[in-house]
This record gives C-alpha cells, structure tokens and sequence, in this order.
C-alpha cells in the first residue's frame, strides 16, 4: 500500500495508461480524481468507478478538458472540496496528430501542442498552490520517448513531449525547496488505442526489432513507474526523465 492516505489527479484516464494509473493508485490505497474529456468516455469512467470503489477506496471521475485553463482551475477546486488535498498530480493527457511537416497544417500543430503541453501548464499551475501549503507533492508528467528521440512525421508531437521534459525539470528547480518533486516518463511504443495502428505482423516486428527487451509495454508497466515516482520511495528524486521504452532509447 505504497498510497496509502494519498490524495492523486490523473489526467485523460478513461482508457490507455491513464486508467491503467488509476487502477494501479486504487490498489495501492489512493484516493483518486481522475478526468476524462469526450461524451464517449462518460460511460467508460462510471464504469472505473464501479469497479475501484468497493472496501474504502475512493475514486471519481471528472469530465473536463485539461488544455483549458478555466476548466482545470474548476476541476482541481472541486477535488479539493471533495478530498481535502493534493498529493499527486499525474499529467497524462495527450493526443497526436501525425503528419510530415511538409503537409501539416497549423491547426493540426496547435492541437497537439494545446493539449498536450499546454495542459501540463494548466494543471501544474493549479496543483502546486496546495502543495505549497502543504510543503509537499509530486507532479508527474506523461513525456514519450519520441521527445527524447524524434520521429519522422511526428514533429509536432515530438515538439510537444520535448517541452514536457523541459518544463518539467525547470519545476523541479522552482518547487524543490517546498519539498515539491517533478519528474516526467518518457513510455516507448505502449500497447494502446493510441498504437493499435501497429498490427501484428511485418511492422509491428519491425518496431520490435529495435526494442532490445524486444516487446512493446502493457500499460501496466507504465503504472508501475507512475506508481514509483508518486509513493515515497522516489522522495530524493526530482527533475528527471525515466526512459520506460523497453530499451529503445539506448
């Protein structure tokens, strides 16, 4: 029970890593706040709270949009009235919007920056408020392995997930004397709606290939790192980047 009397916010976590966060949370005795954004997910998210909320755990869903700033300024009030702190903010949201450079439009970059950068901004800044006051927190952000390395015809999300890694440790500089620690994961190819493009077959072999530990991540692996960065065992860590790729990025 690494969590046990922790008080988490997980971002875009209706499915993928970000429900499997708040799984991983639940069973290691948070109190989790978790929000989702589409009409789409709503039932989805009822169905997470059924499940997790049974022998004194606690867990809510919240439909709001993580890139507005309005918006999470609401949704981190109201998780303060209901649960009375904030011990772990998880900044999992995103999207991506491939395409080469040469034919992306505008609207495409500013949709994935919005909603990916963006909303780290929006939540960070709404969370450290209460962590100050308390003296104390975690603020872990969702970056990718792309980030670290580039990809062809992901500039805007490369762009994106390298401004997580650098926000995050420029917080880790701020907020570390409030006893504040922010750290970001960088995942590699994870087994998601995101990735279900990648079939099994000839191309899902070839990523592979290139994975040393030769297989893409579970979600769950992703939580457990998540899981690491936000319990006390990681309470002299702060300012960094876990590589949780599978090797990827040797």
């Amino acid at each position: 029970m690494l969590l046990e009397g922790k008080v988490a916010i997980v971002t875009g976590a209706a499915r993928g890593i970000g429900e499997a966060i708040v799984m991983k949370f639940a069973e290691h005795g948070a109190k989790v706040a978790f929000s989702y954004v589409s009409d789409s997910s709503a039932e989805k998210a009822v169905a997470i709270e059924q499940k997790l909320n049974t022998n004194g755990v606690v867990v809510k869903g919240y439909k709001t949009n993580a890139a507005d700033f309005a918006a999470c300024e609401v949704f981190v009030n109201d998780v303060l009235k209901e649960f009375g702190k904030i011990d772990t903010c998880v900044n999992n949201a995103g999207i991506s919007k491939d395409n080469l450079l040469l034919r992306m439009t505008p609207e495409q970059w500013d949709e994935v920056m919005t909603v990916n950068l963006k909303s780290v901004f929006n939540m960070t800044k709404q969370v450290i408020r209460p962590m100050m006051k308390a003296k104390s927190g975690s603020i872990i952000n969702m970056s990718s392995v792309i980030g670290e390395m580039g990809n062809a015809g992901q500039s805007s999300y490369a762009a994106s997930k390298a401004g997580i890694i650098g926000f995050t440790k420029s917080v880790a500089k701020e907020l570390g004397s409030r006893n504040i620690r922010s750290n970001a994961i960088a995942p590699g190819f994870v087994e998601t709606d995101m990735t279900s493009y990648l079939k099994e077959g000839e191309g899902a072999e070839k990523y592979k290939a290139g994975i040393p530990l030769g297989r893409f991540a579970s979600t769950e692996d992703i939580a457990n790192v998540t899981l690491f960065l936000a319990s006390d065992l990681s309470s002299y860590i702060t300012g960094q980047t876990i590589s949780a790729c599978g090797g990827l990025n040797i």
